[in-house]
């Protein structure tokens, strides 16, 4: 991994619990695979425990790394840097993806029970006048009670944001093309077709990956059938939403959008959602920050020492469920 994710992520106390189940190459760790240092350490290395920056792990890297048997990524996908050739070789893989699915359900729950209230925009006003106003006139648009929520993807993320807003009177509905109805009954939601989803729903929060079936999928016709004061919240990729589409919406007053990824990633300065009052956008950060880092340590150390012990990965990555996931 990059050096700045190794200090950031892997804190004193987790290197030496790392270093109590195995036994860990010294630092500095390896951000450029084919060096003379790296290829020392790959030679005798069992097991590697990637992070963000990790180069590829392709065939030219394996032939330096003969006893290499399973990789455990600090991070989320894997996508960037676990190759064919891993797979090939029937290298083990796991990540801490369900570690850094928490504080993005986390972020969501938030900007839901937020916008239902209409905190910010009420804050902005409150600001501006200096008045409370007659709280007894506010409209019954504002509210989180019996609101409709939609959960675009039964991801990692997207069942966890299931699970979190169990204890409100939310009415929750999932479109997943991959889930059954029995599925759905288990989580306690209602399976629905993608137009209902978006017809039905007063915020509705994206969560499926990017995959090439899934780029643009959030069209501008499911944006344009969204109720009128409508909440989006879109934490999984931009590209998974028409940007044009959802700029016109959102600048003519339609709908409003709580964005913490955008294509492009970083908006142009100029673009119009940067001064809609109706967009939040925030610099992709629902994800592990600051001390939730550790939590990702923790789930690698873990894993590492079921490995070590034989017991398996209790998070595994799976060959076959790559074409699904992020």
């Amino acid at each position: 991994m990059s050096p700045q994710a190794a200090a950031a992520v892997f804190t004193p106390r987790s290197l030496a619990a790392l270093a109590e189940v195995c036994d860990p190459a010294p630092l500095p760790a390896l951000d450029d695979l084919t060096t003379v240092r790296a290829k020392e350490v790959l030679a005798d290395v069992e097991l590697l425990v990637t992070g963000w920056g990790c180069p590829p792990l392709d065939a030219a890297v394996l032939a330096s790394a003969p006893r290499l048997r399973a990789v455990v990524h600090a991070a989320g996908s894997v996508r960037g840097h676990v190759t064919d050739a891993c797979w090939e070789r029937g290298i083990e893989v796991t990540s801490a993806a369900s570690a850094n699915a928490l504080p993005v359900a986390e972020y969501t729950l938030g900007m839901i029970l937020l916008y239902g209230k209409r905190v910010l925009e009420r804050a902005r006003d409150f600001r501006r006048t200096r008045e409370r106003g007659n709280w007894l006139l506010t409209p019954d648009q504002v509210g989180n009670y019996r609101r409709t929520v939609g959960i675009l993807s039964a991801s990692l993320i997207g069942r966890r944001v299931v699970e979190l807003l169990r204890p409100f009177d939310f009415e929750v509905l999932l479109h997943d093309p991959y889930i059954t109805d029995a599925d759905a009954a288990a989580l306690g939601v209602e399976r629905v077709g993608l137009p209902e989803l978006f017809a039905r729903s007063d915020v509705l929060t994206v969560h499926t990956p990017l995959l090439p079936a899934t780029r643009g999928l959030v069209s501008r016709e499911l944006l344009g059938s969204m109720r009128p004061g409508a909440t989006l919240i879109n934490t999984a990729r931009g590209a998974v939403v028409d940007q044009d589409a959802l700029t016109d919406v959102v600048c003519a007053g339609r709908i409003r959008a709580v964005l913490d990824v955008t294509d492009p990633e970083v908006l142009p300065a100029d673009h119009p959602l940067w001064d809609s009052p109706d967009a939040l956008i925030t610099p992709h950060l629902a994800g592990s920050q600051g001390n939730e880092w550790e939590r990702l340590a923790d789930t690698a150390v873990g894993e590492v020492a079921r490995w070590a012990a034989g017991d398996g990965f209790a998070h595994p990555v799976r060959r076959e469920r790559l074409a699904f996931l992020a």
